[in-house]
């Protein structure tokens, strides 16, 4: 496996192997000469979008406080000490969903999104942890970090944020473009700006399994199929009519204990709910959609690539695309996988898929999941 320079000389196997979930990296100029994928006026300009999530974070006067957007007029850029985090940044610029893609060594399962920390001089979110992995990437500016693998998470009370009671730093970073720090989870950390400053964090999907258990029952629901009704022919008089019998317990649990689910049930629910777009997330349709004749032909010669806020997986015979779920034929898995893994398929590929296939491309094409190379 090729070693990245993204990962500090070593391949992603050995950063699995060695770093993922354990210990922190620093790796010097992860990315050469990194560029910014958007201006500050082009951030606070998404930032006021109704259909991106943002937070401005203040801390004058030792007093902190949170403003979710849509933001509106932001505090002086030469006032020290605010923040403002812009959520989900890949999902409208191409060239930070580019930048996402890099991390594609990690499973699209995991993955979740990049985030762009805006912050004047002093700028920061406080001493806090993170419930999931992140690449905290330097973009522009400079940026100290200070972190610690603290066992005390206890956090302060009555905050609008989440910010640790004692923080207990081991390592201290200045972090500049192009440098970048890994973190696993719960490795306590607190970033300030030096000067103005961005930071691009990538981030992952650590659903908790409350939340799992709570979906897979609702997603079960629709096919869970017990028959008859509760009867009891061999009732007996009681002396306690409020009471629930133990004969009912009985009776019902032996019934509820015929509720069963496969692997593939698992699988299907895994796959609708990994790929259902966020809330704040909306695709919009070509404004002038092709026939389905136009289309083939304008596919066959152009290829065809997802759209940023796509989610596309797979398992097995089944397909997920943005939190629907499909079963797919042998002879058309091929495709179906090589566009959910690639993200695209080469115009060459197009006259090769089936009809069902190409019917199905042409759907996603219309609602805006996909669109011509």
């Amino acid at each position: 496996m090729k070693k990245l320079t993204l990962l500090g000389g070593i391949t992603p196997r050995q950063f699995l192997k060695e770093y993922w979930h354990k210990k922190p990296l620093l790796i010097r100029q992860a990315i050469p000469g990194f560029k910014p994928a958007l201006s500050r006026d082009q951030l606070f300009e998404m930032a006021r979008r109704d259909d991106v999530e943002s937070r401005l974070i203040c801390h004058f006067g030792k007093q902190w406080q949170m403003q979710h957007g849509p933001q509106g007029e932001l505090p002086s850029l030469d006032k020290k000490g605010w923040t403002m985090l812009v959520q989900g940044v890949n999902l409208h610029d191409d060239k930070a969903d580019a930048l996402m893609q890099q991390f594609r060594f990690i499973p699209d399962s995991r993955l979740d999104d990049l985030m762009i920390s805006y912050a004047t001089d002093t700028g920061g979110v406080g001493p806090h942890f993170d419930s999931y992995d992140v690449f905290l990437l330097q973009a522009h500016g400079q940026r100290r970090w200070r972190i610690g693998p603290q066992k005390d998470l206890t956090l302060i009370e009555g905050m609008p944020l989440k910010i640790l009671k004692n923080f207990q730093p081991e390592q201290e970073f200045v972090l500049e473009p192009g440098d970048m720090l890994y973190l696993p989870p719960h490795y306590a950390h607190d970033g300030i700006a030096v000067g103005e400053c961005m930071t691009y964090s990538v981030g992952f999907r650590t659903p908790s399994y409350q939340e799992l258990g709570e979906g897979f029952l609702q997603f079960m629901t629709e096919s869970i199929e017990l028959s008859g009704r509760y009867a009891d022919p061999d009732l007996e008089m009681t002396n306690h009519p409020a009471e629930i019998s133990r004969a009912m317990l009985s009776r019902v649990a032996a019934e509820l204990e015929k509720i069963r689910f496969r692997e593939e049930d698992i699988a299907i629910f895994l796959g609708e709910y990994l790929s259902e777009p966020k809330p704040t997330v909306f695709f919009t349709p070509p404004a002038r959609p092709m026939t389905m004749e136009r289309f083939t032909q304008a596919a066959s010669k152009r290829g065809i690539v997802l759209s940023r806020k796509t989610r596309m997986l797979y398992r097995g015979k089944h397909l997920f695309i943005n939190g629907e779920s499909f079963m797919v034929s042998r002879s058309d898995k091929a495709a179906l996988t090589a566009l959910a893994d690639g993200r695209r398929l080469d115009g060459a590929e197009i006259p090769q898929v089936s009809p069902d296939v190409l019917e199905a491309l042409f759907t996603w094409y219309r609602d805006g999941w996909l669109e011509l190379a």
